[in-house]
């Protein structure tokens, strides 16, 4: 079959298989059919999702060393690069959530590092589901956790969990898939939301491994789905690796959106235009510590404010609300 007839088939609903996946991602960025790629990725977003543009936000509630120690991210314990720690309590996270309320957010999210105690974090969550409008999703960002707390989690109010079996789990951090798995499997028997992401996406994963984990979101029926390249950050071990550039983060993107036929949103991060002309319709604006920056308030560098999130969508053409 070749790649136009493919993209055609995919328009009438086919579900892509890992070898036809592995083509697409091979295609050459000079080629008709790269273009004819972006074209079905762009064409399936605008109209299943009605055009319509999403901003999320979320906090970064602490910045702590993290005994995960993944080789990626500023705040493992054996490379922590930001420059203090801290814990945010409740009245700054109420300040600043209202901010977000105001420029217009459709989901919220609360981040943790894996060590953060699930105690304290219900406590705050509790609070903050009572001052968050009932159209705003609520979203835990945290660590591996089990039935129970899952459970506890859904009774408090939450709607949905970012979870994900990252690229080279066990290699690149300390914990193994099946923690991982587990994890999503909890998601699902309580039935949040998933949001899932394939990453962090560097010039040495192959497609193999990219293409598993669009498959695995599929096969959990995911809502929200994203990819992600890694941002190299100084000091931590896979600095030196580098970072893929941002075109070919969009032909993953449009790859992705294909495969995985995201029922609400599609993302790609860091924010980058040329990807929402392939199919990318939602954005992050990110608050607090931020495992990518070596700055511990991400707004003030690398993380987007929700009033430019919207901008950039609306740029884009897409429906927005703020």
């Amino acid at each position: 079959m070749s790649i136009s007839d493919l993209l055609s088939s995919v328009k009438q609903g086919k579900l892509l298989n890992k070898d036809e996946a592995i083509a697409l991602l091979n295609l050459d960025y000079k080629s008709q059919d790269f273009y004819n790629l972006l074209s079905t990725a762009n064409y399936m977003s605008r109209t299943e999702f009605d055009n319509k543009g999403l901003v999320f936000a979320q906090i970064g509630i602490n910045a702590e060393p993290c005994s995960i120690n993944c080789k990626f991210c500023s705040m493992g314990q054996d490379h922590y690069s930001l420059p203090v720690t801290w814990r945010k309590n409740i009245d700054e996270l109420l300040s600043e959530l209202e901010l977000l309320i105001a420029d217009g957010i459709n989901d919220f999210f609360l981040m943790t590092t894996a060590d953060y105690p699930f105690s304290d974090f219900f406590q705050i969550s509790k609070v903050i589901r009572k001052h968050l409008p009932d159209n705003i999703r609520f979203v835990a960002n945290i660590g591996d956790f089990n039935l129970e707390t899952a459970k506890k989690l859904k009774d408090i109010g939450f709607t949905g969990a970012y979870h994900i079996n990252r690229l080279r789990e066990g290699i690149d951090t300390t914990i193994k898939s099946e923690t991982r798995i587990n994890t999503l499997n909890v998601i699902r028997a309580v039935d949040l939301d998933l949001y899932y992401c394939v990453e962090p996406i560097g010039p040495e994963h192959s497609y193999d491994e990219l293409v598993t984990e669009m498959l695995r979101a599929r096969d959990y029926n995911v809502k929200v789905m994203a990819v992600m390249r890694r941002i190299p950050v100084p000091s931590t071990p896979l600095y030196e690796k580098g970072q893929i550039p941002a075109i070919e983060l969009t032909k993953i993107a449009a790859v992705t959106r294909l495969v995985t036929l995201p029922k609400r949103a599609m993302n790609a991060h860091e924010v980058t235009q040329m990807t929402l002309l392939t199919g990318v319709n939602q954005l992050y604006a990110e608050y607090g510590a931020n495992p990518r920056d070596t700055a511990s308030q991400t707004e003030k560098s690398r993380g987007f404010s929700v009033r430019q999130a919207w901008d950039m969508l609306w740029e884009a053409g897409y429906g927005v609300s703020k």
